[in-house]
C-alpha cells in the first residue's frame, strides 16, 4: 500500500488530500490506495528533477543505458509480484499479464544499451560538430491499458538520452509505478533523477504539463486529453510527444483462399480483443471483400463466442473485464447507439455475460451492417467490439481504412505478400501489420492524424528526448 510519493530520492508525503481507492475490475472492490499528488508535489519533484539533470546527462550514455539495464534485471526478479499488482488493477488474464505487461517493460529497459550504442551523440559535420544532447526535464503521463509498459516506452529512453524524468502515472492502475520506484532506488539512479507523483489528470497532470522547468512532456491516452496537454505544453513552448486514440483498419484482400481467409478472420478478432479491446492500436475495423462478407460474419461470430469471460486467473478465462466502471458505460452506450442506428448485432451486445454481473465486464461483440461513416466505425470504443465492413475494391478498401480522423495502426493480410505490402504503403498509419507480421519492440510506434505525433520504442523513441547542438569550429 504506497503511502508516500517518491520525490527527489525519497518517500514522501502528498499534499492533494484524501488517497485515490484502486478497484479490482473483476470484483468492482478497492483493495488498495495511493496518494494523491498535487500541484505543490508536481512541483517539489520538477524542481528536483531540474537540479539533478547537470549531473545525469554528463553522465556518458552507456553508463545511463547500463543503469536501464539493471532496471529490467531488477524488474525481473519481481516479475511474480508485479503480475499479481497489475492483474489486480487492470484484470487482464493472468497469463497475458505476465508475458506482455510485465514481459514487455523489461524488454524495453533490457534494450537500452543497444539502443544507445545505436545513436551518434557527437557527429563531426564539415567545420562543425553536432552534439546530440538531452531535452532536458521530462514530464511522462501515462494511461491505464498497459500502465508499466507505457511507463517504460517513455522513461528508459528518456533515463538514457540524459533527461530527467517527473512520472505521472494513471491514478486507475497506479501501484505498479511504485514497485518501479523502489526498482529504481534499489540500483542506483541518483537522487531526483527519477520520481513518480500520483494523482488525478486535472490535478497533478495538469500541473505537470504547465509546469515552466519542464522542458517537455510526453503523454499517453485519449485525443481529448491530449489535445489539453499540447495546449498546456504550447503556451510554455514545451515539445511534446502524443500516442492518442485509433480506429485501425485490419484488410483482408480479395486473393485469399477459403481457409486462409477464415483464418485471417479468427485472427482478426483476436488482434481487435487483447486486453478486452482496450489497446489503443487494436484492430478493431475488419474490412472484407463485399462477396465475401457473410462467411466473415460467421467466421467472426463463432470465434468472438470462444472469447470466455470471467475470472482474470482462471486458465479458461480469455477476456477480463473492462478496467473500470466508466469504461464499461463508456462501451456500452456505444453500444446502445449502434443498436438504435440500425446496426445488426451478430454475437455480443451491452448486457453483462451470464453468470458475471459484478465485475465490469462485457460481451464480446461483433457488429455489422453499418456504413464507414457510422459512429461505431469512426469512434475509438475501446472494448471488445469488432465491426465488420464490407468494401468493393482496393481502392474502397483504401479510402475506408483512411477514413477516420485517425491512423495509428493497420493491418493487412494477402496471399501475395508484394501485393500486401504496396496495399499497406498506401493507408495513413504509423504502425502496419502485413499477414502475421510479429511486434518488433525496436520499430517506431506513434500515430498519424489524432493518434498523435512523435515516436516510442527503439532509436526512434530514444531520439524523441535529444536535441540537437551545433559547434562551429
Amino acid at each position: 500500500m504506497p503511502q508516500r510519493i517518491y520525490v527527489d530520492g525519497e518517500w514522501v508525503p502528498a499534499s492533494g488530500g484524501a488517497p485515490i481507492p484502486v478497484v479490482n475490475p473483476a470484483t468492482e472492490e478497492p483493495f488498495d490506495e495511493v496518494p494523491r499528488g498535487g500541484p505543490k508535489d508536481v512541483a517539489h519533484a520538477v524542481e528536483a528533477a531540474a537540479a539533478a539533470l547537470p549531473a545525469w546527462s554528463a553522465r556518458p550514455a552507456a553508463e545511463r543505458a547500463g543503469l536501464c539495464a539493471a532496471v529490467a534485471a531488477a524488474l525481473g526478479e519481481r516479475a511474480d509480484e508485479l503480475t499479481e499488482t497489475i492483474v489486480n488493477e487492470l484484470g487482464m488474464p493472468i497469463k497475458l499479464t505476465r508475458a506482455i505487461q510485465v514481459g514487455s517493460p523489461i524488454r524495453t529497459f533490457m534494450s537500452m544499451p543497444e539502443v544507445a550504442a545505436g545513436i551518434a551523440f557527437e557527429e563531426p559535420m564539415g567545420n562543425s560538430v553536432v552534439y546530440r544532447d538531452p531535452v532536458g526535464v521530462v514530464g511522462a503521463i501515462t494511461p491505464w491499458n498497459y500502465p508499466l509498459h507505457q511507463i517504460a516506452a517513455k522513461v528508459a529512453p528518456a533515463l538514457t538520452a540524459g533527461c530527467t524524468v517527473v512520472l505521472k502515472p494513471s491514478e486507475v492502475t497506479p501501484l505498479d509505478a511504485f514497485v518501479l520506484a523502489e526498482v529504481m532506488h534499489e540500483v542506483g539512479i541518483p537522487a531526483g533523477v527519477f520520481n513518480v507523483v500520483s494523482g488525478t489528470g486535472p490535478e497533478a497532470g495538469e500541473a505537470l504539463a504547465a509546469h515552466p522547468l519542464v522542458d517537455m512532456v510526453s503523454f499517453t491516452g485519449s485525443t481529448r486529453a491530449g489535445r489539453r496537454v499540447a495546449e498546456l505544453a504550447a503556451a510554455g513552448v514545451r515539445r511534446t510527444a502524443l500516442e492518442l486514440g485509433g480506429k485501425s483498419a485490419n484488410v483482408l484482400l480479395d486473393d485469399l483462399d477459403d481457409a486462409a481467409f477464415e483464418d485471417a478472420v479468427r485472427k482478426g478478432v483476436a488482434a481487435c480483443y487483447l486486453n478486452s479491446g482496450q489497446t489503443c492500436s487494436a484492430l478493431t475495423r475488419l474490412l472484407v471483400p463485399r462477396e465475401r462478407l457473410h462467411d466473415a460474419e460467421r467466421v467472426a461470430a463463432d470465434e468472438a463466442a470462444t472469447y470466455t469471460p470471467g475470472d482474470p486467473r482462471d486458465p479458461a478465462t480469455r477476456l477480463g473485464p473492462l478496467v473500470s466502471a466508466v469504461q464499461r458505460e463508456r462501451v456500452r452506450a456505444h453500444l446502445r447507439s449502434a443498436a438504435e442506428d440500425g446496426a445488426t448485432l451478430l454475437t455480443g451486445g451491452p448486457d453483462a455475460p451470464d453468470g458475471l454481473e459484478r465485475g465490469y465486464y462485457v460481451r464480446p461483440t461483433v457488429i455489422t451492417g453499418v456504413a464507414p461513416e457510422s459512429r461505431i466505425a469512426q469512434e475509438e470504443i475501446f472494448g471488445p467490439v469488432l465491426v465488420v465492413l464490407p468494401y468493393d475494391g482496393e481502392d474502397e478498401a483504401v479510402r475506408i481504412a483512411n477514413g477516420t480522423a485517425y491512423g495509428l495502426a493497420a493491418g493487412v493480410r494477402a496471399a501475395d505478400p508484394g501485393r500486401a505490402r504496396r496495399f499497406a504503403r498506401r493507408l495513413r498509419a504509423g504502425q502496419i501489420r502485413i499477414n502475421d507480421g510479429a511486434h518488433n519492440g525496436l520499430a517506431p510506434f506513434g500515430g498519424y492524424k489524432h493518434s498523435g505525433y512523435g515516436r516510442e520504442y527503439g532509436r526512434f523513441g530514444l531520439e524523441e528526448f535529444l536535441t540537437t547542438t551545433s559547434v562551429q569550429l
